[in-house]
This record gives structure tokens, C-alpha cells and sequence, in this order.
């Protein structure tokens, strides 16, 4: 299977993300010029400080953290070509998007945790999975079935039996993976279904 490795009109929109993650790091990790605990997704934190929704998803844990998921958006841009996209803007605002969505389905589920159970979560997450999965179920709701229009804009995206299988097996592996020990198996559970979510509008 022949790999596209030129440059296309649509490029540019994973480059910005890519970039403004390996941006970050630097400033987090290795200069330390912006200090992480004040961009992490806290729950007790989210209704005084908002911003945290965006900025926890633009930090992670360590190199091999970023890496991984710099791995998810080349794997995304790729199955999207495949997918024959026509946008320039499409994961620009799918990633906007995922990170309020996202962010909703988890609040619902600690609200129902502590009305029924009495459990009020206590814990910081951070990093782009949460996006990365939400491409994962997204693409592979869109290799069954295509995906002509998003939000009203056209992306003109086709099923494809390849893609199909492809996405299966991620997702698959994917959720294995969620079920290590200091892996945010909620965080990525909920971007899948954010994912199907807005595949279906």
C-alpha cells in the first residue's frame, strides 16, 4: 500500500497542531518556562478556570507521551487522504470542537458518579489522546459509511474497505492500551464516543 508523503493544500492544519504541541513541550518540559500544573484538567478547577478545557490538551507527561500522539494525528492525516478529504479547515474545528464535546461527556459522567454513587473524582489529566481518539472513532464510523458535509461545510470524505480494517485493528489495540495502569481509559472512552458524536451531526 503506497504511502503519500507529499504535501497537499490540506497539510497545513496538522502541521499547526503538531506544532503547537511540540511547542508547548518545549516550554513545559524543557525550558520550563510555563509551569504544567496550571494547565492540567482538574474538575474542581474547570468552573473557575475555563481555559483548562484547551490547554490540558495541548500538554503532556513526557516525550514518549507527545510522541504518541504526534504518531495519532500523522495516522489521522493519513487515513483522511485515503478518505479522499476536501477541507482545509476540517481537523482544525473537529479538534475545537472534540475538546468542549469531549469535556461535556466526562462532566455528565462525574455529575452522575457523585448524585448516585457520592463520588466526586480528584485528579489531573492532560495530553491530546482525547482528540486522537475522537479521530479514531470518527474515521472509522466515516470508512463504513463516507462523510460528505461537516457542520454544513463540504469535506467530501468516501468509505473505504482499507481504512476500515485498518481503523478496526486501531481501535482495538487502542482500547487494550487504555486499560494500562496511568492511562486516562475515561479520557479516551469519552473522545471515541465524541467522535462517533460528530460523525453523526
Amino acid at each position: 500500500m503506497a504511502i503519500n508523503y507529499s504535501i497537499s493544500k490540506y497539510d497545513w492544519q496538522y502541521i499547526v497542531s503538531a506544532s503547537i504541541l511540540i511547542l508547548f513541550f518545549i516550554l513545559t518540559d524543557l525550558i520550563r518556562l510555563i509551569n504544567k500544573e496550571n494547565l492540567y484538567f482538574i474538575p474542581g478547577l474547570i468552573s473557575e478556570q475555563p481555559y483548562r478545557i484547551l490547554t490540558s490538551i495541548l500538554i503532556h507527561a513526557d516525550i514518549n507521551h507527545l510522541l504518541s500522539n504526534l504518531g495519532g494525528i500523522i495516522i489521522t492525516r493519513y487515513f483522511l487522504i485515503r478518505l479522499k478529504m476536501q477541507s482545509r479547515f476540517f481537523y482544525l474545528k473537529f479538534i475545537l470542537i472534540c475538546s468542549f464535546l469531549n469535556f461535556f461527556i466526562i462532566w455528565v459522567y462525574e455529575r452522575l458518579l457523585s448524585y448516585f454513587l457520592n463520588i466526586y473524582p480528584n485528579y489531573a489529566a492532560l495530553g491530546f489522546s482525547g482528540i486522537i481518539y475522537a479521530s479514531f472513532g470518527f474515521l472509522l464510523l466515516t470508512s463504513f459509511y463516507g462523510k460528505g458535509y461537516f457542520l454544513r461545510k463540504k469535506i467530501g470524505l468516501k468509505s473505504n474497505y482499507e481504512i476500515q480494517k485498518m481503523s478496526k485493528t486501531i481501535c482495538f489495540m487502542g482500547l487494550i492500551f487504555s486499560l494500562f495502569p496511568g492511562v486516562s481509559l475515561l479520557g479516551h472512552i469519552s473522545g471515541f464516543i465524541t467522535g462517533c458524536l460528530l460523525f453523526i451531526i
